[in-house]
């Protein structure tokens, strides 16, 4: 509503909606303060507002032949198309896609939306049962235990003669775990591929964005070379993310040991740095919260549960 802040949205994702309602949730997690949702902003108040997001969504985004939403092509979770030298605008040339990430992040959202609101379950439920059908039902492949990484709406931007579907996604299964999508033992076998994936790459850890990256010249974006930035590139952002989930999944002693060279790292390079790497170099900002967020939450957790098995006489 402030004329002179200077800003843009981003088109080719669809995951601001969904983080604007996750973020909210964390907030009146972590205060207790629910005032806000009551709050008025440009004549609507900021449950109205919540509701609104997830709307635009359905209005805007929804692929009717498959119940999915759906983005520009994008490297797994990332936010830049292949067909443009910036990549972030919808273009003449974008091909639209469906994929994992977009479609958890909504599930979740969903989720936190009915938790924060619990007079919207009844509008919002149907719809949260719907996505998860469809998401295992076209994304899910169950012959190679993986996400694929995109149904194309209007072609793929890339060769014909290019499986995609040999890449694995980490940073989108690892969010479709937090959405409850995987059952526990594809939770396990899912660790497996990354693990696997990290030692054929030779990256840091877990945090690799995707084995094996899409090749040179596959993106218009000069930083979006193999192992560049979101193209393979290495993000606690989002391996501190697999974490969290391995440690709900009770898979704590493998998060804990997969979370070791995250922590490292941000040690010997005294900063939280936004990614790293294949050969573990830190790249973009020294201060990146996002890193410290998702490495605090993960080492809060696995400390809680070492003390709880100290007091209770099973370590």
């Amino acid at each position: 509503m402030e004329p002179r802040y200077a800003g843009h949205k981003n088109t080719v994702e669809t995951d601001q909606e969904s983080s604007l309602v996750q973020a909210i949730y964390k907030y009146v997690n972590v205060t207790g303060d629910k005032s806000i949702l009551n709050e008025n902003v440009g004549g609507k108040s900021v449950a109205e507002r919540l509701e609104w997001a997830m709307q635009f969504l359905m209005e805007k985004r929804l692929n009717e032949k498959y119940g999915l939403i759906w983005g520009a092509t994008t490297a797994d979770w990332g936010d830049v198309q292949p067909e443009h030298d910036w990549g972030v605008y919808f273009t003449d040339d974008t091909h639209y896609a469906i994929d994992i990430y977009d479609n958890a992040m909504f599930l979740i959202a969903l989720d936190n939306l009915m938790e924060l609101l619990p007079d919207s379950k009844n509008k919002w439920e149907t719809v949260r049962n719907l996505i998860a059908e469809n998401t295992r039902k076209y994304l899910w492949d169950e012959q190679n235990q993986k996400f694929i990484p995109h149904i194309y709406l209007n072609g793929s931007p890339f060769p014909a003669d290019f499986n995609e579907n040999e890449i694995y996604y980490h940073g989108g299964t690892a969010v479709a775990i937090e959405a409850g999508l995987l059952s526990k033992e594809e939770i396990k076998i899912s660790l497996e591929k990354m693990i696997a994936n990290v030692k054929a790459s030779g990256a840091g850890s877990i945090g690799l964005t995707m084995y094996p990256p899409y090749p040179e010249g596959f993106f218009k974006n000069k930083g979006m070379y193999p192992y560049g930035y979101q193209n393979g590139g290495d993000w606690t952002w989002f391996g501190g993310r697999m974490i969290q989930q391995l440690i709900k999944n009770g898979f704590v002693e493998e998060a804990y040991l997969q979370m070791q060279p995250m922590v490292k790292r941000v040690k010997d390079n005294d900063g939280f740095f936004e990614w790293y790497t294949v050969d573990n170099k830190p790249k973009g900002s020294g201060t990146f919260r996002g890193e410290a967020g998702v490495l605090y939450k993960g080492n809060y957790h696995v400390r809680r549960i070492k003390i709880k098995l100290k007091l209770t006489g099973f370590a």
